[in-house]
């Protein structure tokens, strides 16, 4: 499903050049449920980036869903985000004025494939995380744990392969985290979605199939279950 082959990423030139992925290689399987950890500035969420399509900057090999990214134009790019990847941030970004439904529904003009109703296909996803109470209710109505489930419900919108979580549970407190941690679990285990969540709290995860540990750039143990 994915693999990386001696990624490198330098932002900046010149004096002021700053490394945050130094040779990173790595594979998942499909069907994977993997942690990324490491402290902050490590190079977790660079590396999330560089899997889903939205970092082109970098050096290296990165072949997710059978394309290498590098070989891919804009528009490819586009489509691949669009079509194979879900993803899901540690700030919600729900548009206050739409209520869960339609927030959820804003995926549709994003694809270029022809889902059928939006609403009707919104609502099944919100459903499949537990809001199917909640669909018209707006951001403000919602708690923290319900706004990130409308997120996560986004990103299922357009049938994804693969979910890349940054920091989903940072904005919620210990309890509502692992209810998140255990809706993405479900959703790799019954869904068979291959998920990779970059976290700091690795202790909410029950189950990984593979965790990556990464320091100062450089990916300094993993381990699997």
């Amino acid at each position: 499903m994915i693999e990386l082959t001696d990624i490198a990423r330098v932002y900046g030139k010149g004096e002021s050049a700053a490394s945050a992925l130094r040779g990173v290689s790595l594979a998942i399987e499909g069907g994977a449920f993997v942690r990324i950890v490491g402290t902050s500035g490590s190079g977790k969420t660079t590396l999330l980036n560089v899997i889903g399509g939205l970092d082109s900057g970098y050096t290296g090999t990165a072949v997710v869903d059978g394309k290498d990214l590098r070989a891919m134009d804009d528009r490819d790019l586009s489509r691949f985000r669009n079509e194979t990847v879900g993803f899901v941030f540690q700030h919600f970004h729900l548009l206050e004025h739409l209520d869960a439904r339609h927030n959820v529904a804003l995926a549709d003009f994003f694809t270029s494939r022809d889902g059928g109703d939006p609403l009707r296909r919104a609502a099944e996803v919100l459903e499949r995380v537990g809001l199917g109470d909640k669909m018209g209710s707006r951001p403000s109505q919602l708690s923290g744990g319900q706004k990130q489930r409308v997120a996560v419900a986004r990103s299922l919108f357009n049938r994804p392969r693969l979910i890349l979580a940054d920091e989903p549970t940072g904005n919620l407190d210990t309890r509502t985290s692992g209810q998140i941690i255990g809706l993405l679990e479900s959703l790799n285990r019954d869904d068979q979605l291959t998920v990779v969540v970059v976290t700091h709290e690795a202790p909410l995860f029950h189950k990984a199939t593979q965790t990556f540990r990464l320091e100062d750039g450089r990916i300094v143990g993993t381990e699997a279950e």
